[in-house]
């Protein structure tokens, strides 16, 4: 699917809810701390990701365009969060008590850890396989890994092979 065109009073909201949430980071934290970069090429169903080496931002343009209040009250923050974790206590679990320190109390946004967007636009075909106990739906990539020979998935409940078509109990 091709990346969507973004437009740019669209870009500048996201920059501007960066910033502010980025200013009160630092005056709350008394410590200044760098405009991570912004890049709108998250892929699949997540909203955002943060990349901390990087010091980056990965938005989702199309989920960003449908739900463009909401992402920018919620999203932006969230993922500044991860990144102003990594950099005031280092390596911690990604949704743990610092983290939601960050978002509660420094950036004043309720912390949850994933969006509530509808995601119909963005979800990925998937392909119906069967084991023993149940029906099972596999990507595109995984589909074509069966369907070369490079691969084969099990049931983690039943252990046996998946199999192409739908699951019919017995």
């Amino acid at each position: 699917m091709k990346t969507p065109r973004l437009p740019m009073a669209l870009q500048q909201a996201v920059m501007r809810s960066l910033r502010h949430f980025l200013q009160l980071a630092s005056d709350r934290l008394e410590r200044p701390f760098a405009e991570p970069t912004l890049v709108y090429q998250q892929r699949g169903t997540a909203a955002g990701t943060a990349w901390l080496e990087k010091w980056e931002i990965r938005l989702n343009p199309v989920l960003l365009l449908e739900n463009q209040q909401a992402f920018i009250e919620e999203v932006v923050p969230h993922e500044l969060a991860h990144l102003l974790v990594w950099k005031v206590f280092g390596r911690v679990p990604p949704h743990g008590k610092e983290w939601k320190w960050m978002m509660q109390e420094v950036l004043g946004v309720p912390a949850r850890r994933t969006h509530q967007f509808e995601i119909a636009s963005v979800r990925a075909a998937t392909f119906p396989y069967r084991c023993g106990c149940q029906q099972h739906h596999l990507t595109l990539r995984r589909h074509n890994r069966v369907l070369r020979g490079e691969s084969e998935y099990r049931c983690v409940r039943c252990k046996s092979l998946l199999k192409p078509g739908d699951y019919s109990p017995a």
